[in-house]
């Protein structure tokens, strides 16, 4: 399995510290075991997973999809206005 990342979710990781990466690699190898750790979202943002996990205090959210042997990364970020956002970047692409 090989393992892409979206320019939004490859800006975002570069800005997050180094402990907060660790537990973004925990989080991604989580994802890369079981493919359907995620929540698939339906309507505009269908074949879309959202993972969910604890960083620090925040609640952050992980749009991940699988195409297929293959893991996309797609946006990472706390849940204030990031369906929009996704919604936003998926629509620009």
């Amino acid at each position: 399995m090989r393992i892409f990342q979206s320019r939004s979710f490859e800006r975002k990781a570069k800005k997050i510290s180094a402990q907060e990466k660790g537990i973004l690699d925990k989080e991604i190898r989580k994802i890369a075991d079981n493919l359907s750790i995620g929540d698939e979202k339906k309507g505009d943002l269908r074949g879309i997973f959202i993972h969910k996990f604890k960083m620090k205090t925040a609640e952050y959210l992980l749009a991940y999809r699988v195409t297929g042997k293959d893991l996309e990364l797609i946006m990472l970020g706390p849940h204030e206005n990031y369906y929009r956002d996704l919604k936003n970047y998926l629509k620009s692409r």
